[in-house]
């Protein structure tokens, strides 16, 4: 066996107060060596040749220019240039079911961050994985919702990478429009928990349109008819609930939630509701929590793919 060199960038991290943040790079250089091959938990702000570049979190074209996105971008464009991997930390899309994510789950791609730019290590599914997370989070596929009420709108972070430099607020109303021309359903538009500066720019004067500024989307999907997104992770939460989801970024398949989701508003009223266990089987694979960094298990799955 070939031995693999991983380098992990801890100053990819703008700062270290996020202790999750920097134990993930460091758990996963920890699970390389103890599977055998080389982990290095890299100090340095600069990019060094290796099988896999690991980084937390992304860094888009119109990313500012600070010292840890830099580093974020060369990592990226110096692995993909030398035939490499640039492996990307995420945000979990099961965070919903675990809101403070005391399990420690994160989701891990290669050269991307999109289902269509990036590789998430899901093409040949183990069930046992859904399982694994399914048992740990107490998470089920609920049965699709056939009854509900009022139409729920996310939002992402307006600025935000997965926007694609689309203003979050012109979407928004635009959406509303196109809804309120096929239904009469009520309509909450929830600003996305991260966003701060939401609560000044989220002002809407729409009959029968309110806003939600909840930390917990489970709060919004009570009796919710259905739940819209450009893109975002609220698609998985959604769908994993049983409640029919509609993906309205003109190119759908950059969505995690895309298999399963409607892309035409045009049947709000009779949603799409296909099945999908296939599909939470892939997203699961893409899932590791930090004891399975540190012991090398998710490694020993993701190695196959570097």
């Amino acid at each position: 066996m070939t031995k693999k060199t991983v380098i992990t960038y801890l100053k990819g991290i703008p700062n270290a107060k996020n202790k999750e943040k920097i134990d993930v790079l460091k758990f996963f250089a920890e699970g390389v060596t103890k599977y055998g091959d080389l982990g290095v938990a890299s100090e340095q702000r600069r990019w060094s040749k290796s099988h896999a570049g690991v980084i937390q979190g992304f860094v888009h074209s119109s990313s500012p220019n600070s010292p840890h996105l830099k580093l974020r971008r060369e990592v990226i464009d110096k692995q993909i240039a030398n035939r490499r991997h640039a492996i990307i930390i995420d945000s979990n899309l099961f965070l919903y079911a675990d809101p403070g994510n005391s399990n420690h789950y994160l989701r891990y791609s290669s050269n991307g961050v999109f289902p269509t730019t990036g590789n998430y290590f899901w093409d040949t599914p183990d069930p046992n994985r859904w399982k694994s997370i399914r048992q740990t989070l107490n998470l089920s596929l609920k049965d699709w919702r056939t009854k509900g009420n009022h139409v729920v709108i996310c939002l992402q972070r307006n600025g935000g990478w997965s926007m694609q430099g689309l203003d979050v607020m012109s979407w928004c109303k635009n959406v509303i429009a196109r809804i309120q021309a096929v239904t009469d359903r009520p309509i909450v538009v929830r600003a996305h928990p991260g966003d701060k500066r939401a609560v000044q720019y989220l002002k809407l004067n729409y009959p029968n349109v309110k806003t939600s500024f909840t930390p917990n989307i489970t709060d919004d999907l009570k009796d919710a008819w259905c739940v819209i997104t450009y893109n975002s992770s609220p698609g998985v939460a959604a769908a994993i609930e049983g409640i029919p989801v509609f993906v309205l970024d003109t190119n759908a398949e950059n969505s995690q939630a895309f298999e399963i989701a409607n892309t035409k508003l045009k049947k709000i009223e009779n949603p799409l509701m296909p099945d999908r266990q296939q599909w939470i089987e892939k997203i699961s694979m893409s899932h590791w929590n930090f004891k399975e960094l540190r012991s090398g298990e998710a490694w020993a799955h993701i190695r196959k793919y570097i």
